[in-house]
């Protein structure tokens, strides 16, 4: 059903990656919860780790939009579902403003999305190395694509008052506002590594402090009132809000779904117990899966691999994600019993899902250090960084999709495991490159692809309902009694 949402909302964008969108999303997301608004934080892209500390900076969940692996078409839904209730919505960009999937004209990049939800775009400009010329910049950004609205310009790593005073003397003449202006500094401690920030998980304390540190730069260099203001320029958005339950029921309804799958009017009956790996090792997910699978019946259940020695109780599915597993690969390997639980739940038949770091976490080693030992394969570190979306199609049955099942993902990894898919692969891709990809074993489904879930909710469906069976025959787990 189509309503208005309302949901005042700013998407912040830069000309490049680097000149501080991170920082300025994550400061004005934390400085307008400081004074009491309830605020929707947002990513455009496939990042998991932005949203971590977007997380940090609300206290809601970071939620993606993603234009290549959902379709357009659920960039409004899904934002709509996110900020349902909120004061202020903030988007932070992906890349450039223009940037998107390689060779897809416009699609995926942040410009779309701030088109697809009516949203006034800031952008956020690294002046450390230009005057007057910033004016020439900008306003190539604001004519490019006359549908993009820009509403104004944050400028980053100013030097002086004098370079100060020159940036705004030609973005005046530009007519272009001045929302912010941000000192060079040292940067707040946001330590990176070879994918990008670490996430929060993995140094909880420390990500606190450096969000209240992004707040206070923010709030004393960015004019927050007129940004405010600008925000609540958004015209109303009319579009479905996303809804799991709805989205289970039209896959049910498309024939997507098992047979059997309680996910209309709502999930009756024993509830198969889903447990999800988290903690430090494994950080990257998207909130919307353990929605899908609440929605399709399961019980989610997170534990931690670094600390658990056994799977939750009544485990009849496993859910293992992505994340860096192979900074913990010691800790991994040495936790013994829970490697061998995994692995007595896999030789059973139980469903299992692993994506990128799960897959290494089943492999036989991962650095030559023991792991899961599920998938007669080997991991290790490589200098050469894999990154992309795909385009697959199952080329096999499995726990998590029907052979033909066709969907986007994305790929951003490090590693390499040796064979890169087994005697039955788990995907096939179609583009950018044909060659087949992944794992299916019994009911383990092990891939390096990275999948949104919200594209294709039969695969939540089909996975609850694997996990059910399993649970019914006695061979894992067991039920849990819902209503």
């Amino acid at each position: 059903m189509v309503t208005s949402v309302n949901v005042p909302r700013l998407v912040i964008a830069a000309p490049s990656s680097g000149s501080g969108k991170t920082t300025v999303a994550t400061g004005l997301m934390a400085a307008f919860a400081e004074r009491g608004l309830a605020v929707s934080p947002h990513k455009a892209g496939p990042d998991y780790i932005d949203p971590g500390y977007h997380a940090l900076a609300t206290g809601r969940p970071g939620r993606n939009l993603d234009a290549f692996m959902c379709g357009p078409e659920l960039v409004a839904p899904l934002f709509a579902h996110g900020s349902a209730g909120c004061d202020l919505a903030v988007v932070e960009g992906v890349m450039g403003l223009y940037d998107g999937a390689a060779g897809r004209g416009e699609l995926a990049s942040t410009a779309q999305v701030a088109k697809l939800l009516r949203a006034p775009v800031v952008l956020v400009v690294d002046a450390s190395s230009q005057s007057r010329s910033v004016a020439a910049l900008v306003h190539g950004f604001a004519s490019f694509d006359p549908q993009v609205r820009l509403g104004g310009v944050i400028l980053n790593k100013v030097g002086s008052d004098r370079h100060e005073v020159m940036l705004r003397e030609a973005l005046e003449e530009a007519g272009t506002p001045v929302l912010g202006v941000l000192r060079r500094a040292p940067q707040v401690a946001t330590p990176s590594r070879h994918l990008g920030l670490v996430p929060v998980a993995e140094r909880r304390a420390d990500a606190l402090a450096s969000v209240a540190a992004l707040a206070g730069q923010v709030r004393a260099g960015c004019d927050l009132e007129a940004l405010l203001a600008l925000a609540r320029t958004a015209p109303p958005l009319d579009c479905a809000v996303w809804s799991p339950r709805e989205a289970l029921a039209e896959a049910e309804a498309a024939g997507g779904v098992p047979a059997g799958s309680p996910v209309s009017p709502g999930p009756v009956g024993p509830r198969p117990v889903v447990a999800v790996a988290g903690g430090p090792a494994f950080t990257f997910s998207y909130a919307e899966h353990a929605e899908l699978l609440t929605a399709a019946g399961a019980e989610v259940v997170a534990f931690d691999p670094l600390r658990d020695e056994a799977l939750p109780e009544g485990t009849s599915g496993l859910v293992i994600g992505g994340g860096f597993p192979e900074v913990y690969a010691p800790e991994l390997s040495a936790n013994e019993p829970l490697r061998a639980a995994v692995a007595a739940f896999a030789e059973a038949g139980g469903p299992v899902a692993a994506e990128c770091a799960g897959l290494l976490y089943l492999a036989g080693s991962l650095d030559g250090k023991p792991m899961c030992g599920v998938l007669d394969a080997d991991a290790r570190m490589s200098e050469r960084l894999t990154l992309g979306y795909r385009e697959a199609v199952a080329v096999s049955d499995s726990s998590l999709a029907a052979n033909g099942t066709r969907l986007r993902g994305h790929e951003f990894h490090r590693t390499v495991i040796e064979p890169g898919a087994g005697t039955t692969p788990a995907w096939g891709f179609t583009h950018p490159e044909r060659r087949v990809e992944g794992f299916v074993r019994g009911g383990v489904h092990a891939s390096y692809l990275h999948t949104h879930w919200a594209a294709q909710p039969s695969v939540a469906a089909r996975f609850t309902a694997a996990a059910r069976a399993a649970a019914g025959s006695g061979a894992v787990g067991g039920d849990r009694d819902g209503g």
